[in-house]
């Protein structure tokens, strides 16, 4: 397997703190950490347009205020957004149907309440930074960046209520262990990113060290490779943009931990002989 250095791809004004993005039909669909906004942008074009999520939806938002939309997920023709969990008012999520525009927000507070419990995490080492959806369960992708340095997988059936964690163990640099940012399934293989931040807190950003890409078997939930791709970029989101029987092209996107509404998004190719 072979992966090549990213490139930027594009710079998009208008959006800052971008933390997950799908691509789908020439469009790419990004969230902000930030903002409550969800944002368009048509690669044909290169145009910029905002969703709202809320009635007084708002970019820009202090690290109280905010909703802290970390992960987006394409399921059933709709995107569902979904707060960290790091905080309660962290707790959202939103669907947004492609289709009629529809917009539905949900609680999950008392699911996130569940998985903290499950494994006896703290009320403020939750830390949700990917979903995967299908028919019968949520995958949360928990970025163990707290305390306890809880990093690894919930897969919460919505039918029994149950949840199962499988802790996941990823490279360090200088004693700092990585942890995921974000993941998105193809086929039966999970790729993920995954940073190291020089802190113990879900809450206070810290320096970063690098960004890794990783992919492991979805089934087994095992790691296959891990490999560093910058020492820059804290990269945040990962979305599939082209793929073949011996190539996928990912798009990433950066949070900077800024408030400049601009944002560069990269592009990455892992190449399979």
């Amino acid at each position: 397997m072979n992966i090549l250095p990213i490139q930027p791809y594009c710079e998009i004004k208008g959006i800052g703190a971008a933390s997950g993005l799908v691509y789908w039909e020439d469009s790419l669909y990004i969230i902000s950490d930030n903002s409550t906004y969800l944002y368009r942008y048509e690669l044909a074009n290169q145009h910029l347009s905002t969703i709202k999520l809320y009635d007084d939806s708002a970019a820009g938002l202090s690290k109280k205020e905010k909703s802290d939309f970390e992960s987006i997920t394409l399921f059933d023709h709709k995107l569902y957004i979904v707060g960290s969990g790091s905080t309660p008012n962290r707790t959202k999520r939103v669907s947004y149907a492609l289709g009629n525009k529809k917009i539905v927000e949900k609680d999950l507070s008392k699911i996130y309440k569940r998985l903290r419990k499950s494994i006896g995490l703290h009320e403020d080492e939750l830390n949700i930074e990917g979903i995967i959806m299908n028919d019968v369960s949520y995958s949360f992708f928990q970025r163990g960046n707290g305390k306890g340095g809880t990093n690894g997988i919930f897969v919460y059936n919505r039918n029994d209520k149950k949840s199962v964690f499988t802790s996941i163990s990823l490279p360090t640099i200088q004693g700092v262990e990585a942890t995921f940012t974000d993941a998105v399934l193809v086929g039966d293989t999970v790729y993920f990113l995954a940073a190291c931040e020089d802190s113990k807190s879900t809450y206070e950003d810290g320096a970063l060290l690098g960004s890794f890409i990783g992919c492991m078997n979805w089934p087994e939930k095992k790691v296959l490779f891990t490999q560093l791709i910058t020492e820059q970029h804290k990269l945040e989101g990962l979305t599939v943009f082209e793929a073949s029987a011996n190539r996928l092209t990912f798009i990433l996107c950066e949070d900077n931990d800024t408030e400049i509404l601009e944002s560069i998004l990269y592009k990455l190719e892992i190449i399979n002989p």
